[in-house]
């Protein structure tokens, strides 16, 4: 059974975070532990507990909360952009209980909060967040880490917080915290060495990778978004166009069936607008035949350095 911390904060997407379960990923907040913006805890899910049973996986979604059971694993639920409650399965491993927490659970949460969760990784290029979006598989983290190895800081992985400044809705990334996630090809063609790391329960391909030495903890203004799209040609990079951009945004939110029942459409339709009408977005197609990351960090900076008044 999952071991229980009291009263440690953590720090991520922003947020201070309360946790009764141990997040050795996410670093401690070293803002006062009496202004909490989340709490995790765990308890019982309630009367809902038998329907998730016989609908593993299946999101509910009542009165504006989120619900859902991972067989073998937890039972789950997010309130209001402030409290996860998880209810742990006898025996059930802590990455796996964990994996849910900072995944899905915090990507409902981020949406009740009204803050945009894109699903993909980001890097810092001179001052500016710059989101890898696109389908499982097709490289953000890898690519993300490629530019790490060309010294480009990490913001965040797997979940882009974005937000619209209050001063002059500017689209704004909160940084997660500094972990990656990566396959062990991918590993072998950067160099790396998978013995290094720990594997994610159930992916023993995939490894979690500490970044800590390299990674962005302050906000900055998205600068662009890039989508990842193999092919079985060669690269190719183009604008996405405006009519697209939209639908682009919609379809690379995490978890986006969690939208209309949530009751955001409008929300996240406005939200989007704004984003694309002050970023840069492209379409980037590569070969899925072959490694390819360096050659993307090449093309991406060459592209963006070739924008009117930007400069890489």
């Amino acid at each position: 059974m999952i071991q229980t911390e009291k009263k440690i904060v953590y720090s991520a997407f922003g947020l201070r975070i309360s946790s009764e379960i141990p997040l050795p990923e996410v670093p401690h907040s070293s803002e006062p532990t009496t202004e909490l913006d989340v709490e995790i805890r765990i308890g019982d899910i309630g009367r809902l507990a038998d329907q998730l049973f016989a609908a593993p996986f299946k999101h509910v979604v009542e009165e504006g909360a989120v619900f859902f059971y991972v067989p073998d694993t937890a039972y789950y639920s997010i309130w209001n952009g402030r409290l996860i409650t998880v209810s742990p399965v006898q025996g059930a491993d802590e990455d796996l209980i964990r994996l849910y927490v900072l995944g899905t659970c915090m990507g409902a949460l981020l949406m009740q909060r009204g803050i945009l969760p894109l699903h993909g990784s980001a890097v810092a290029i001179h001052g500016k967040a710059y989101a890898f979006v696109g389908d499982s598989g097709a490289g953000k983290s890898t690519l993300a880490s490629a530019f790490l190895s060309e010294g480009y800081p990490l913001v965040s992985d797997d979940l882009i917080a974005v937000t619209l400044s209050k001063e002059d809705q500017t689209p704004v990334v909160t940084p997660s915290y500094p972990q990656q996630k990566l396959w062990q090809d991918s590993l072998k063609h950067l160099g790396m060495s998978s013995g290094e790391y720990r594997s994610i329960y159930g992916r023993e391909d995939k490894y979690c990778i500490p970044v800590a030495s390299n990674y962005v903890s302050s906000p900055l203004p998205l600068a662009g978004v890039i989508e990842l799209v193999k092919t079985e040609n060669e690269l190719q990079i183009a604008k996405i166009a405006k009519l697209e951009c939209l639908q682009t945004l919609l379809y690379h939110t995490f978890r986006p069936f969690l939208i209309p029942r949530l009751g955001l459409m409008d929300w996240h339709f406005q939200a989007s607008s704004v984003i694309a009408g002050q970023i840069s977005m492209y379409r980037l197609h590569r070969p899925e035949t072959r490694f390819t990351a360096p050659q993307l960090v090449n093309i991406i900076l060459e592209t963006l350095s070739m924008e009117v008044g930007h400069s890489v």
